[in-house]
C-alpha cells in the first residue's frame, strides 16, 4: 500500500468508514473535494435546486452546525495538536488533511486561516441571500480541576475568533462559543460570550471531556438558563475528534441533567451513530443504540421543548439508515429538529454516498446526476438540497427544520 492510499484508508477508518461499505461507492464523488468555483448556470437553475428553496425564507435558515478549521497562521489563536501534523499519528494526520480539503484551505503558509473563511464566502454567496452558517468555537480538554489538559485536546479554536469572523462578516456568520463547564471562570466567560453576541455553547463531550451529569457543571447550567442561551451538544460515538478515554461521556441520557436545570438543549446528530450504556437500567445496563436513547429522551413528556435534535451529519454514510428514517417519519419530532450541515464534512468526499441514499430510497435515482455535480462545486448547497428532497415512506422534514433562525434568536430564560 502506497503512502497516499495508507493516509486515505487511514483518514476513512477514523472517521468511522473503515471496511469494504466503505469502498464500495469510493468512487463515486472521488476521494478529494475539486474545490470548483460557481456552480454552471444550467445545475443553479434546474428544478431540483429550485424546488429545495419553495416554502422557505433565506434569512430563516441558519445553519446552526459549521465549524472554524484552520491552523493559526492568521493570528487567529488556533491551535493543533502536533499529533495532527505527524505521521506517527497516521489516523489524525489523514483526518487533518481531509478537513482541510473539505474546506479548500489553501496549504500556503499565512493563508490557510482565511482561504477557509473565503471558501466559505463563496459557498454561502451560492445558496439564497440571507442564509448564515453559525461558526463553532471549540474549547480545550479540561480536568475535573478546572485546568486545560493541552495533551488530551486535538485543536482549540478561540471564542474570540468565532466571534470576530461573525462581526466581520454579519452578512454570512452567526457564532457560537465553546466553554468548558469545569472552568474556574465558566459562568463569566459565558456572560461575556453572551454578551457579545454567541447563540449557543457548543460541548463535544467526548473530545472535550466534560461529563454533563456531573455537578461539576450545575453552576454552569445554571447561568446557561438563566442567560436563555441553548447547549448544542454531541452525542453518541465521537470519531472525527479525539480527546482522551471520555467516549462514555457522549451518552444523550447524561444530558438530562442540563435539562433539569432548564437548559434547552439540542443534540448533535440525533445521537445517530455508535451505542451507548442504558444507564436506566443500572451503572452496568446493557450496551444499546445511542439514536434510541435519544429516541426516549425526546418521547419524555418531562422535557418537551426542551429538548431537541440536529440533523448535521445524518446522511453521511456511517450515520445514513434507520435514525434517518425514524427522523423523517417522526413529523411529531419535526419542531424539534434544526438543521446544520457538518461543515466541513460535506466535503470529505469519501463520507457521502447519492447512489447509497437511492438505495435506502430516500431519494430518487433522477437526482443522482444533478446532486453530484452541485456537490462538486458547492457541498453547502449540496448537504441543503439533498436533505429537502429526502423522503421516506411520503414523510419529508418540514419547513421549519431549515428555518432555525427563531430558535436562537429566542431567549428563553428561567
Amino acid at each position: 500500500m502506497n503512502r497516499r492510499r495508507f493516509l486515505i484508508a487511514a483518514g476513512t477508518a477514523g472517521l468511522g468508514l473503515a471496511g469494504l461499505a466503505a469502498w464500495r461507492y469510493w468512487p463515486e464523488h472521488g476521494l478529494l473535494n475539486p474545490c470548483l468555483a460557481a456552480l454552471p448556470r444550467e445545475v443553479a437553475d434546474h428544478e431540483l435546486v429550485q424546488a429545495a428553496w419553495e416554502g422557505l425564507d433565506p434569512a430563516q435558515v441558519w445553519d446552526c452546525h459549521a465549524h472554524l478549521v484552520g491552523t493559526g497562521d492568521s493570528g487567529s489563536g488556533i491551535w493543533l495538536n502536533p499529533a495532527l501534523e505527524s505521521m506517527v499519528h497516521p489516523v489524525q494526520y489523514a483526518q487533518r488533511l481531509f478537513f482541510l480539503n473539505a474546506g479548500c484551505a489553501h496549504n500556503t503558509p499565512g493563508q490557510v486561516d482565511q482561504s477557509y473563511i473565503e471558501r466559505m464566502h463563496n459557498l454561502l454567496e451560492g445558496m439564497r441571500p440571507g442564509v448564515k452558517l453559525m461558526l463553532f468555537a471549540f474549547d480545550w480538554h479540561h480536568r475535573e480541576d478546572g485546568t486545560a489538559d493541552r495533551d488530551n485536546s486535538s485543536f482549540f479554536v478561540p471564542n474570540d475568533y468565532a466571534r470576530d469572523m461573525a462581526r466581520r462578516h454579519p452578512q454570512y456568520f452567526e457564532w457560537v462559543a465553546s466553554i468548558h463547564p469545569y472552568r474556574k471562570d465558566c459562568v463569566e466567560a459565558l456572560e461575556r460570550a453572551a454578551a457579545e453576541g454567541a447563540r449557543a455553547i457548543k460541548w463535544l463531550p467526548a473530545a472535550q471531556g466534560m461529563n454533563p451529569a456531573s455537578p461539576l457543571c450545575d453552576r454552569f447550567f445554571e447561568a446557561l438558563a438563566k442567560l436563555g442561551l441553548p447547549l448544542i451538544s454531541h452525542a453518541g460515538e465521537e470519531r472525527a475528534v479525539h480527546g482522551g478515554n471520555t467516549q462514555h461521556f457522549g451518552n444523550p441520557l447524561l444530558l438530562r441533567r442540563a435539562l433539569d436545570h432548564g437548559v434547552r438543549a439540542v443534540v448533535a446528530h440525533c445521537g445517530s451513530m455508535g451505542q451507548d450504556r442504558d444507564i436506566d437500567k443500572g451503572a452496568n445496563g446493557p450496551y444499546v443504540d445511542s439514536f434510541d436513547l435519544f429516541a426516549r429522551l425526546m418521547d419524555d413528556p418531562v422535557y418537551g421543548l426542551k429538548l431537541n435534535g440536529d440533523i448535521s451529519a445524518m446522511t453521511q454514510l456511517n450515520r445514513a439508515g434507520p435514525s434517518l428514517e425514524t427522523v423523517l417519519m417522526r413529523e411529531d419530532w419535526h419542531p424539534r429538529l434544526l438543521n446544520g450541515s457538518d461543515y466541513p464534512l460535506p466535503g470529505v468526499m469519501p463520507l457521502f454516498s447519492v447512489t447509497y441514499m437511492v438505495q435506502l430510497g430516500l431519494i430518487p435515482q433522477p437526482a443522482v446526476p444533478v446532486l453530484t455535480e452541485i456537490r462538486k462545486h458547492n457541498p453547502l448547497l449540496f448537504d441543503f438540497v439533498l436533505k429537502r428532497h429526502l423522503s421516506f415512506k411520503g414523510k419529508r422534514f418540514a419547513p421549519s427544520v431549515f428555518m432555525t433562525r427563531p430558535f436562537f434568536e429566542k431567549k428563553e430564560k428561567k
